[in-house]
């Protein structure tokens, strides 16, 4: 079968990730000895210099990890809302939302502890050599991809008026980023030198040193320069000045944390997904739907295409209605939601036609919980400015910021069989005014909250928004095989159930899993739910699919009802994935095509 490229094959080291650049650099980190969680942290502060567009330091991360021999882990990089988030301070502001942009839209930064604690408990490495590339990226400039171009032409005008930091940074003498030049970032670079510098003279071994930086990062000069930033009027998507509601107590107080991850089988696969704080067991909710024998599927047909539209319907709805960190962690009924018994009825729900309805379910005999502006969002067409579903994963920006579908991925399996899947996503450079002092952004994921009480994802103080961040990893027999994953906001765990059935059900390519077949097939999406970001909007019956899907399938699902929008042959996803198989230890790995710039390597 053609493909775009190859499925990569080698025995050493596998990485695929949305930045050529950081998976390159990652593949050195192997060449040097280090294992797949030193190459994951250094492609994760390699993405934050490469694609500031689409994640920052100031974001978050959940990251699954498969060491070898061990079991799956979920380590959360998702900080919660600050102690002085409450709905009652958003309202008094007039707030009917929480803005998509600025201070106000600050949840506790996440990421760089994640990656801390990955180094610390699963790496080899000292923190000076896996932090080595991204300086250098930031300090002697790297070639930037069109997105961090576009992206800032978008906010230009945001920029050189009111947030005029991050024009110094991305606007120097007037001009955005361009591809063939250089794009450096010293003050981040000096950041993370002095980070090093403070941890080194701390003293003891590898794990003290690291300890010492995530204290510099919780209590020190970052954490100063952060809550500074927060207490700043800036404007934000509301039309007004806001500061927020950070300060250098909830930083100090934040720590990533591990958990167990969710787990669905089907076909002999077992999926591992976070937990209810992110929309992960979504993904699980569309397998449950399925029938247990995908020759019933009629792969690649309408009826195909027909059928996990509307069972994406019934999961995201049910997202809506039930996920969440609001009521406190292992309080989402997840038990239920992915039981056969459960599926079974929802699974009756799907009819011939499209459905144009949000129907969550009622596990356990519950009321859907519902907020006022779901209900109105359901019924509200997207569209305006920014208003676009993206594709390919890169960002839709309006002109003041509010942004949609920014995110990165990196995947990694070594030669010891240890295997890594994180979406390291948020601090944009469009979210925040960049920190001079830092040389980045606070992140905006409060945005993904509801101000109505007494919903799942309230916005409550201590407490995790929900995320539409979503890597994955899959098991066959126990055993970790494969670790995926794409940018893409809302559609992450449409874009990754689709690649993840070609790769289970068309099958192998030279002895292994088919990984770019999967990826390259054409793919497409649902938008008849609620966005997660600012304005949060939705399409009831809209679908979003690649030309290549044939015209076959778009009549098809047309005759079925589906409002059908073609759009670009390559428009849908931003899919990384890397496999091993566990008798042979062949490693394997691919790259999405689609935004030209992900990349897989190995050897």
């Amino acid at each position: 079968m053609f493909t775009t490229r190859p499925t990569l094959q080698g025995t050493f080291g596998m990485v695929s990730s949305t930045h050529w650049l950081a998976s390159q650099s990652a593949m050195a980190v192997l060449e040097g000895g280090g294992n797949a969680y030193d190459a994951a942290v250094a492609a994760g502060f390699v993405l934050h210099v490469v694609e500031p567009h689409l994640n920052g330091p100031a974001g978050e991360v959940p990251v699954l990890l498969a060491p070898a021999g061990g079991p799956v882990q979920v380590l959360c990089g998702q900080g919660p809302a600050p102690a002085g988030a409450t709905i009652g301070h958003y309202t008094s502001l007039g707030l009917d939302l929480v803005p998509g942009t600025g201070p106000l839209a600050a949840a506790v930064p996440g990421a760089f502890d994640a990656w801390m604690l990955l180094l610390r408990d699963h790496g080899t490495k000292p923190l000076a050599e896996v932090l080595s590339y991204a300086i250098g990226y930031a300090e002697h400039g790297h070639p930037p991809v069109e997105g961090v171009g576009r992206t800032v032409e978008a906010v230009r005008e945001l920029f050189a008026t009111e947030w005029t930091t991050s024009a110094a940074l991305y606007l120097p003498g007037g001009t955005a980023p361009s591809v063939g030049t250089l794009l450096k970032n010293p003050a981040l670079a000096a950041t993370w030198r002095r980070v090093i510098a403070e941890a080194e003279a701390a003293g003891g071994g590898r794990e003290t040193r690291i300890d010492a930086a995530r204290r510099v990062w919780r209590e020190g000069f970052i954490a100063e320069a952060l809550a500074e930033a927060a207490a700043r009027p800036t404007l934000d998507t509301s039309g007004r000045r806001h500061t927020g509601t950070l300060t250098g107590d909830d930083l100090a107080a934040h720590s990533a944390t591990y958990e167990d991850p969710v787990t669905h089988d089907w076909n002999g696969w077992t999926v591992c997904k976070a937990a209810g704080w992110s929309q992960g067991p979504a993904f699980l909710q569309q397998l449950a739907l399925l029938p247990d024998d995908p020759d019933d599927l009629g792969y690649g047909s309408p009826e195909y295409v027909h059928r996990l539209i509307e069972g994406s319907k019934l999961a995201m709805a049910d997202r809506e209605a039930w996920y969440g960190d609001a009521d406190g962690p292992g309080t989402v009924p997840l038990g239920t939601l992915l039981s056969a018994a459960y599926n079974a009825g929802r699974r009756a729900l799907i009819g011939p036609d499209a459905s144009y309805e949000l129907r969550p379910g009622s596990p356990d005999g519950r009321t859907p919980r519902l907020g006022a502006h779901v209900r109105a969002a359901a019924g509200r067409p997207s569209g305006g400015a920014g208003g676009a579903i993206p594709g390919a994963g890169e960002p839709t920006v309006s002109g003041d910021g509010a942004t949609r579908g920014d995110t990165c991925h990196l995947d990694i399996v070594d030669r010891w069989g240890n295997m890594v899947a994180a979406t390291p996503s948020g601090g944009w450079l469009q979210s925040n005014p960049v920190v001079p002092a830092l040389g980045f952004p606070l992140g905006t994921r409060l945005q993904m909250t509801w101000l109505d009480p007494g919903l799942p994802n309230s916005l409550t103080p201590g407490r995790r928004p929900r995320t539409t961040l979503t890597p994955s990893l899959a098991l066959r027999g126990g055993v970790p095989v494969m670790a995926f994953g794409t940018p893409g906001g809302d559609q992450q765990d449409q874009w990754q159930v689709h690649f993840f059935l070609a790769v289970a059900v068309r099958g192998r390519v030279r002895g292994g899993l088919d990984l770019q077949g999967a990826i390259d097939a054409p793919n497409w999406h649902q938008e008849g739910f609620p966005e997660s970001f600012y304005p949060r909007r939705s399409r009831p019956g809209g679908v979003t699919v690649e030309s290549r899907i044939g015209a076959e399938v778009i009549d098809g699902l047309r005759r079925r009802g589906h409002d059908v929008t073609v759009g670009g042959p390559w428009s849908e996803g931003r899919l990384c994935a890397v496999a091993r198989d566990p008798g042979s230890g062949v490693l394997s790995g691919g790259a999405d095509p689609r935004g030209m710039q992900g990349y897989a390597v190995g050897r």
